[in-house]
C-alpha cells in the first residue's frame, strides 16, 4: 500500500510599502528631536546668546536706563583705558589669579596624592567627601562667616591668637591682610573640584608603572617627578584652564569680605563691572569692561593650550 505525500504549499507573501512612508517617518523623527531640543535651545538663546549680543552692542552706547541710549562708538573703551580704578582692578585680578591658581593646584595635587596612598577605603571616602564639601556651599554665605571669623575686634581667629600672646591682627583692614584672607577663603572653597580631578587622574595611572620603577630603585620624589607629573599632565591642563577662568571671574569673596577695600586693594574686574552697571548706571562702560575681561580669558586659555603641546604628555 503506497502513500502519496503531498508537498507543502508555499506561499510567497509580498509586502509593499506605501510610497512616502519612509520620508514621513524621518520627518516625524526630526520633529521629535526638535521638540526635545527646543527647551535647551530656547533657554540658551534667551539667557546666553541674546545677553552676549546685547552686551557687545551696548558697549558702544552710553545708557543709564533712564535716558535713551546714545551711540558713542569706542568712547567707553577709551574711558576704560584711562580709568585708574579699572586699571587697578585688572592688576588685582591678575595677581590674584596667579597666586590662587598656583596654590589651588599645588594643594589639590598634594592632597590627592596623600588620599590615594595606602589607607583604608572608608578613610579615603571620608577625605574625598569632606574636601569636596566646601564647593557645594554658597560663596556669599561662606564669605559672611569668614568675615566674622577674621573680624579684628571679636573674630575667633584673633581671640585664638590672643591666647598665644599675639595682638589683634587687622585681617580685613590692611591691604596685605585683606588680600590674604580673600585668597585663603577662595582657595579653601574651590580646590575641592580640582582635588577630585586629580584623584581621577592619579587613579588612572597603572600601579604596575610604580612597581616597575620601584624595582629600578625609584621612590618618593623621583616617582613623583618621572611618573606622576607626566602622566597626570592632561588633568593638570584641564584643571588649570578651569581654575584660571574661574579665578578671573572672582566676585563673591572680595565683595562680601572687604567690599573691595581697604581702598582698592581687593577690588576685582567683576566688581568694577557690577559697580559701574548697578551703582553708577554706566551700562555701556560695564559692557566694555566685560568684553575686555572675556577677551583676556580667551587669550589666556589659548596660550595654555598652545603651551600644552610642549608640556602635556598623552601617554
Amino acid at each position: 500500500m503506497s502513500t502519496t505525500t503531498t508537498p507543502p504549499t508555499t506561499r510567497t507573501v509580498v509586502t509593499g510599502k506605501r510610497k512616502g512612508s519612509a520620508p514621513e517617518g524621518r520627518r516625524g523623527n526630526r520633529l521629535l528631536i526638535w521638540v526635545f531640543l527646543a527647551p535647551t535651545v530656547i533657554g540658551l538663546g534667551l539667557f546666553a546668546f541674546l545677553p552676549i549680543i546685547g552686551s557687545v552692542v551696548l558697549a558702544f552706547f552710553r545708557w543709564d536706563i533712564i535716558t535713551a541710549p546714545e551711540f558713542v562708538g569706542f568712547d567707553n573703551f577709551v574711558e576704560l583705558a584711562g580709568n585708574p580704578t579699572v586699571r587697578v582692578s585688572f592688576l588685582n585680578t591678575i595677581g590674584f589669579v596667579i597666586a590662587a591658581v598656583i596654590i589651588q593646584l599645588a594643594v589639590a595635587l598634594g592632597l590627592a596624592i596623600l588620599v590615594q596612598s595606602r589607607m583604608p577605603n572608608w578613610l579615603r571616602t571620608f577625605f574625598r567627601s569632606s574636601l569636596f564639601f566646601p564647593l557645594i556651599l554658597s560663596a556669599a554665605s561662606v564669605s559672611l562667616i569668614m568675615a566674622y571669623l577674621f573680624n579684628q575686634e571679636f573674630g575667633l581667629i584673633n581671640q585664638f591668637l590672643g591666647l598665644l600672646g599675639i595682638g589683634k591682627v587687622g585681617w580685613l583692614t590692611t591691604g596685605f591682610g585683606a588680600k590674604v584672607v580673600v585668597l585663603l577663603v577662595y582657595v579653601w572653597q574651590n580646590f575641592g573640584f580640582t582635588f577630585l580631578m586629580f584623584i581621577g587622574g592619579i587613579s588612572a595611572i597603572p600601579k604596575e608603572v610604580y612597581e616597575a620603577s620601584s624595582l629600578d630603585g625609584a621612590t618618593g620624589l623621583t616617582q613623583f617627578r618621572q611618573i606622576t607629573l607626566p602622566l597626570v599632565s592632561p588633568t593638570m591642563l584641564v584643571a588649570s584652564v578651569m581654575a584660571i577662568i574661574s579665578a578671573l571671574q572672582i566676585f563673591d569673596q572680595p565683595y562680601v569680605l572687604t567690599r573691595g577695600g581697604p581702598g582698592d586693594e581687593t577690588r576685582t574686574a567683576v566688581m568694577v563691572i557690577y559697580e559701574s552697571a548697578f551703582q553708577q548706571l554706566e551700562f555701556g562702560l560695564a559692557s566694555a569692561i566685560g568684553i575686555v575681561l572675556t577677551v583676556l580669558i580667551m587669550i589666556v586659555t589659548a596660550i595654555q593650550f598652545q603651551l600644552s603641546k610642549r608640556y602635556v604628555f598623552y601617554g
